[in-house]
C-alpha cells in the first residue's frame, strides 16, 4: 500500500521502528510531520494552523490511505476528503489535555488503534486494541554480570532503573525518589537509582540487564513500551497502575502494580532481596514487532475496503 503518514514526533522510535518495518514489507510510508518538536522549539498553534493546509494538500497525492499517528495530527486526517484513514492513538493524546479532540476525531476515521482496553472504553466507538510491537532480537535478556561491566555499575549494590530522563513531569521521577527511599530502608544493602538520560535505544537492553529491577512511577500512560521492553529482558517491573500495566504484569513473577508508595516500596524490597529475574519475555511474545505488523496491515485493509 501507499501510505500517507502523519505524525507530531517522527524522531519518535516506536513510530521509525514501525514505518522500518512496513518499508521492509514493501509498502510505501511517507512522512509528513509537524515542524518542530515541542512548543519550545517553536510549535505552537500557528505551526499546526501551517501544517494542516500541507496535509491536506498531500492527500491528494497518490496513495491509499491516510495513517495518522497521535491525536494532534488527526484534524487534517480525517478533513481531507480523499481518502480513508486509520489513527492511531497513544496514550496521553487520549487521556490528556488534548483528549477532547482526539475523541471527537476518532468518530470521523474509518478505523481507529490504541494501545489498551483502558484506552478503548474512552471511545464510543470500536476499536483496534493493537499495542506497539516489541524488537524482541534487540530487547532480550543479557548476563547480568556482562551488562553491569558495560555500564560500570557497583555489584555491592542494587541496582534500580528509572528509564526516562527525570526531567519529564509526566513519568513523576520524584515518586521514584521516594519509593526507592522507602525500600532502602527495607533491604540490608544499598540502592542505585539509576536514569536514563541520552542512552541510545540500542543500548536500552544493556541498562535493562544490568538492573535488578526497572521502577516505573508514571502519571499516566496507554500501553508504555519501556514496560514491554524491559519483560523481554526478563527484568522484574515495579509500576503506578497506569494503563494497561495490572493487566499486563499481574501474572508476571518478581513484578508488582500499585497506586501506593509504600506498597512499590514493598514490592521493590521484595523484588530486590529475592535476587531473581521475571519470566515476562514469554508473556510478552504476542506482541513483537512482527505481530504488530501484522495486524496493522489487516486494519489498513479494513479501512480501504470500508472507505
Amino acid at each position: 500500500m501507499r501510505v500517507l503518514s502523519l505524525v507530531t514526533n517522527s524522531h519518535s522510535r516506536f513510530y521509525r521502528q514501525q514505518c522500518a518495518g512496513l518499508t521492509e514489507r514493501g509498502h510505501e510510508v511517507n512522512t509528513v510531520a509537524v515542524p518542530g518538536r515541542s512548543k519550545e522549539s517553536g510549535r505552537s498553534p500557528w505551526t499546526y494552523a501551517k501544517y494542516y493546509p500541507r496535509v491536506v494538500a498531500a492527500s491528494f497525492g497518490d496513495y491509499d490511505l491516510v495513517h495518522a499517528n497521535y491525536g494532534l495530527s488527526a484534524p487534517p486526517a480525517v478533513a481531507q476528503p480523499s481518502l480513508p484513514t486509520v489513527l492511531s492513538l497513544w496514550g496521553s493524546d487520549l487521556m490528556g489535555t488534548y483528549g477532547w479532540l482526539s475523541r471527537y476525531c476518532a468518530r470521523f476515521a474509518e478505523e481507529v488503534i490504541v494501545m489498551s482496553p483502558e484506552m478503548a472504553a474512552l471511545l464510543d466507538r470500536p476499536t483496534h486494541v493493537i499495542p506497539h510491537g516489541i524488537d524482541l532480537e534487540l530487547f532480550r535478556p543479557l548476563p547480568q554480570s556482562f551488562a553491569r561491566r558495560e555500564v560500570g555499575w557497583d555489584d555491592d549494590a542494587y541496582q534500580v532503573l528509572f528509564p526516562y530522563r527525570p526531567s519529564r513531569p509526566l513519568k513523576n521521577f520524584e515518586r521514584a525518589e521516594r519509593v526507592v527511599d522507602i525500600a532502602r530502608e527495607r533491604v540490608d544493602r544499598p540502592i542505585e537509582l539509576r536514569v536514563a538520560i541520552d542512552v541510545e535505544h540500542s543500548r536500552m537492553p544493556v541498562l535493562m540487564n544490568a538492573a535488578d529491577a526497572v521502577l516505573l512511577t508514571s502519571k499516566r500512560e496507554g500501553s508504555p513500551n519501556t514496560v514491554k521492553e524491559a519483560m523481554a529482558c526478563n527484568v522484574p517491573v515495579i509500576a503506578t497502575d497506569v494503563g494497561d500495566l495490572a493487566e499486563r504484569l499481574e501474572p508476571i513473577s518478581r513484578s508488582a502494580v500499585s497506586d501506593d508508595d509504600t506498597a512499590l516500596a514493598a514490592a521493590l524490597a521484595e523484588t530486590l532481596r529475592a535476587g531473581e529475574r521475571s519470566d515476562g519475555r514469554e508473556a510478552i511474545a504476542e506482541i513483537g514487532l512482527q505481530r504488530q505488523l501484522d495486524r496493522l496491515e489487516s486494519v489498513f485493509e479494513q479501512a480501504v475496503d470500508a472507505a
